[in-house]
C-alpha cells in the first residue's frame, strides 16, 4: 500500500494526507459525489473529476500489485525465482512490464521451440548461444544430436531447432521486448490501403501514413473502423533494421564466434516471425486505448455540458415532434411538466392539411397559455418549423419557439420508463412530452435516457462499451448531485443518481412521497424503507425541500453541519426558526463581514465547509445552472438556401469533438467550424474555446446544398 500511495502523491501532485484520506473515504464506501462536497478539509478540496480519475488510478495500482504478488508466487512455485527476478517484477510501473517478466515463465501451447526441447535439442542452442566456437563447423557439432525416434533426422534439422529455441529466448526477452516497444512507438508509421476500388466515407485514408507518435485519436478510430467495414488494410511498420541491430548488438558476443551467422539468422526470425506481430498488435492496442480514452472523455465533457444547460424555469412548453405521414405529436406541459394536454397534427405532407393543424394548435395554446414551442430536430423538422413561424404571425400571444435536439426521445418513448411514466399515452406522442421537458430542465428530462442516445458523442459506437457506460453514468451522477434535486418533485430517473441512493430506494422515496404526501423535511428520509442512516449520510445533502420549515433543507448545507449554520446565524444576530424573507436579505450583507478564520475556529468547522455555508446562505436553493446560456429563441425561419458565405449569425453549439465544433444556426443542419477557424490564435483542443450549449457567433465560409455541409467560421466574431 505505500507503494501506491507514494505513486499516487507522485503523478498527482498531491500532499500525502490528500491521497491516504481520499483512499480511506473511498475504501469506507463513501461516493465521489459525497467525498468531493461534504468532505473537502480531509481531501484538501480535491474536484469530483479529479477525485474519480484518482479512484480509477487506485484500482490499476491496486491491481498491478496483486499481479506483482501473484507472479512472484508463481514464478517462485517453478523454483525459478531469483532476487533479481523479484526486484525486477517489484519495479514494474505497468501491467505490461509484470506480463513481459512473466513471459519466458508462462505455461506455453506446443511451439516450435518446445517441441525442439523435447527433442533434445536446448544443449544445442547453448553451445550456439555461448559463442565460444571460433572454429570447426556447427553442422559438424549437430551431428551429435541427430536422433530418428526423436525426429530429427539430419544436422539441419538439429540446427533449425536450436534456432527455434534460440528464436523464442530471444522473444520472450523482457528488456528487449520493452526497447523494441518503446521504439516502435518512437519511430513506427501506420500504414493504411485501400482494399476496394469505390467511394466511402474512408477515401482519404485509401493511401495513408502517419507516424504512430503523432497520429490523432479520432483517425485511430476511424481507421479502425474502416478496417472493421473491410474498407481498409492497417499495419504498423517499423524501423526493422535499426531494431534487428539492436537485437544482435544485445546477443552477440564474440563476433569471432562460428555462431554469429546463426544468432543473426535466429535473431531475424525471432523479431519478423515473433515479436514483430505481437508488439504490432500492442501497439495498435494502445492506440486504439488511448483513442477510446479520448472519445470518452470528449464524450463525458459534451454530456456534462448539456446536462448543466439552463432550465427554462416557469414557461408552459408545447413540445412539437415533426413527422411527414403520421403526423406531428402535440403535448402540452406546465411550468412544472406536468401533462395537459395532447393531440396530433398533420400540416406536412403528404396530408398538408395546414389550415386545419393551426386552428388545433390555436385553440391549444390560447387554453393552456403556451409560452414555448419546443420543435424537435428530426425528420420533417425543417418543414414544421416554417409551418410553426407562419402560425406565430398570425397570433397575438408573444409565443416563441426553439429547435431542440430530440436525440434519445423515440428510445424514452418506448422504453419501460416511458410507459411506466405515461402508461395511457400513446407511445408515439411520449416523444412529445420528451422534447417539451427537455427544454424546461434537460438535466431531469435526459437522465432518463441511455446517455449513450443524446447526440453527443464521436465514435460511441466503436469504443469499449463498457467503459464509456461507467463514464458517462458518472458524468450524470456528477451534474445530478451538483444541481441537487427537489425532493418532492424528482422522479424515480433523477433520484438514483443521487449519492448513495440505489434505484430500488429510490423506487420507496417515490412511493413514500405518494402514500403520506410531500417531504416537509430532510429528516423524514430516515423513514423510507431501505434507507439507513448510512445512506441519509450520503445522499441527504443533495436533496432539496421547497418551502421547509427549515430553511437550511433547501440549501446543499448537509444535516451534520446545521448545528454550525445554525449557530453562525445565531453570531450574526438573526434566528433560523422566525427568519423571513427581509431577513435573509440582510442575512447576506452581515455573511460579507464574516472572518472566515477565526469563524470557523469559533465554530469549530473547517474553512472550506463554512465557505459553502456561507455560499449556501446567502442565496438558498440557487441552481448553479442559472450562469449557463440559454436556448435561442425564434420567430422566424431560415433555409440551407438562404445562407450564402460572409454572412454572421448566432447559434448554438450542439457538439464539440477533436477536429472543432458543430453548430445549430437555425437550418436543420449544423455547420462545421474547422479546429483552424476557431480563433486566430493556435487552438489545440477545440474544448478551450467552446462548449456544447454556447451561444456563439459564427460567420458562413461555404455552402455545399448538395451534400448538406455548411462551413463556418468563429474568427473575426465575437461572441
Amino acid at each position: 500500500m505505500e507503494v501506491v500511495i507514494n505513486r499516487l502523491c507522485e503523478e498527482f501532485n498531491l500532499k500525502r494526507f490528500q491521497v491516504e484520506n481520499t483512499i480511506k473515504l473511498i475504501d469506507e464506501g463513501n461516493t465521489i459525489p459525497f467525498i468531493a462536497r461534504y468532505r473537502k478539509e480531509a481531501t484538501g478540496s480535491l474536484g469530483d473529476d479529479v477525485l474519480r480519475e484518482l479512484a480509477d488510478r487506485l484500482t490499476y495500482l491496486r491491481n498491478l500489485e496483486n499481479r506483482k504478488d501473484e507472479v512472484i508466487r508463481l514464478i517462485a512455485e517453478q523454483e525459478k525465482l531469483t532476487p533479481e527476478i523479484e526486484e525486477k517484477v517489484r519495479k514494474a510501473e505497468t501491467l505490461q512490464e509484470v506480463e513481459d517478466i512473466y513471459r519466458p515463465f508462462r505455461p506455453k501451447r506446443r511451439t516450435r521451440a518446445t517441441m525442439a526441447r523435447e527433442k533434445g535439442l536446448e544443449p544445442l542452442a547453448d553451445i550456439i548461444m555461448g559463442q565460444q566456437l571460433t572454429e570447426g563447423n556447427l553442422e559438424e557439432i549437430a551431428l551429435a544430436y541427430v536422433d530418428a525416434e526423436k525426429e530429427v533426422n539430419t544436422p539441419q534439422e538439429a540446427l533449425a531447432g536450436a534456432q527455434d529455441i534460440i528464436a523464442e529466448t530471444i522473444s520472450d526477452d523482457a528488456d528487449l521486448r520493452k526497447i523494441i516497444r518503446e521504439k516502435t512507438m518512437s519511430r513506427g508509421v501506420v500504414v493504411v490501403k485501400g482494399t476496394r476500388d469505390e467511394v466511402s466515407d474512408y477515401q482519404m485514408y485509401y493511401d495513408f501514413s502517419e507516424p504512430v507518435k503523432s497520429i490523432v485519436p479520432h483517425r485511430v478510430l476511424a481507421i479502425n473502423r474502416g478496417e472493421k467495414e473491410e474498407y481498409l488494410s492497417v499495419k504498423v511498420e517499423a524501423p526493422a533494421e535499426e531494431i534487428l541491430d539492436i537485437i544482435n548488438s544485445r546477443m552477440i558476443t564474440n563476433r569471432s564466434s562460428i555462431s554469429l551467422p546463426f544468432i543473426k539468422a535466429a535473431a531475424d526470425d525471432a523479431y519478423r516471425r515473433l515479436i514483430a506481430p505481437s508488439i504490432e498488435r500492442e501497439v495498435r492496442n494502445n492506440l486504439t486505448e488511448k483513442a477510446e480514452e479520448q472519445a470518452i472523455k470528449v464524450f463525458g465533457i459534451n454530456l456534462k455540458n448539456l446536462l448543466m444547460q439552463a432550465p427554462v424555469k416557469g414557461k408552459t412548453v408545447m413540445g412539437f415532434d415533426p413527422a411527414f405521414r403520421t403526423g406531428c405529436k402535440i403535448a402540452v406541459v406546465d411550468s412544472t411538466g406536468k401533462l395537459l394536454d395532447t393531440t396530433t397534427v398533420y400540416p406536412t405532407p403528404p396530408q398538408s392539411e395546414i389550415g386545419k393543424s393551426k386552428q388545433v394548435l390555436k385553440r391549444l395554446i390560447e387554453k393552456h397559455e403556451v409560452d414555448l414551442i419546443a420543435i424537435g430536430n428530426g425528420t420533417a423538422s425543417r418543414e414544421s418549423e416554417a409551418f410553426v413561424a407562419e402560425l406565430l404571425g398570425e397570433i397575438e400571444r408573444d409565443v416563441r419557439y426553439v429547435i431542440v435536439n430530440e436525440a434519445g426521445a423515440s428510445v424514452y418513448s418506448a422504453s419501460k420508463l416511458g410507459s411506466e411514466e405515461y402508461p395511457d399515452i400513446n407511445v408515439s406522442l411520449r416523444g412529445a412530452i420528451s422534447i417539451g421537458r427537455r427544454l424546461q430542465d434537460p438535466l431531469a428530462e435526459l437522465v432518463k435516457i441511455d446517455p449513450k442516445h443524446v447526440g453527443v458523442g464521436q465514435y460511441q459506437h466503436d469504443v469499449n462499451q463498457k467503459r464509456l457506460s461507467d463514464t458517462l453514468c458518472a458524468v450524470v451522477e456528477d451534474c445530478v448531485n451538483s444541481v441537487g434535486v427537489d425532493l418532492n418533485t424528482a422522479s424515480v430517473s433523477l433520484l438514483q443518481y443521487i449519492s448513495g441512493i440505489s434505484s430500488a430506494v429510490a423506487k420507496n422515496i417515490v412511493a413514500m412521497r405518494e402514500e403520506v404526501g410531500r417531504f416537509s423535511s430532510r429528516d423524514q428520509l430516515l423513514k423510507v424503507k431501505r434507507l439507513g442512516e448510512q445512506t441519509y449520510v450520503q445522499c441527504a445533502g443533495f436533496l432539496r425541500v421547497d418551502n421547509p420549515a427549515n430553511i437550511l433543507d433547501s440549501t446543499a448545507v448537509h444535516p451534520e453541519s446545521y448545528p454550525a449554520a445554525r449557530e453562525l446565524i445565531s453570531r450574526l444576530g438573526f434566528n433560523l426558526d422566525t427568519m423571513t424573507g427581509e431577513d435573509i436579505k440582510r442575512l447576506r450583507d452581515e455573511l460579507d463581514g464574516v472572518d472566515l478564520v477565526r469563524m470557523a475556529s469559533e465554530l469549530g468547522i473547517g474553512i472550506p465547509t463554512l465557505r459553502d455555508i456561507i455560499n449556501e446562505l446567502r442565496k438558498p436553493g440557487r441552481d448553479p445552472r442559472e450562469d449557463m446560456p440559454g436556448p435561442l429563441f425564434h420567430k422566424e425561419v431560415m433555409t440551407l438556401e438562404d445562407l450564402k458565405p460572409g454572412m454572421v449569425l448566432t447559434g448554438t453549439v450542439r457538439n464539440v469533438i477533436d477536429f472543432g465544433a458543430f453548430v445549430d444556426i437555425g437550418v436543420h443542419q449544423d455547420g462545421l467550424v474547422h479546429i483552424s477557424q476557431m480563433s486566430e490564435k493556435y487552438v489545440k483542443n477545440p474544448m478551450d474555446v467552446v462548449a456544447v450549449g454556447d451561444i456563439v457567433t459564427v460567420k458562413v465560409l461555404d455552402v455545399d446544398l448538395k451534400r448538406n455541409r455548411i462551413s463556418l467560421s468563429m474568427k473575426g466574431c465575437s461572441s
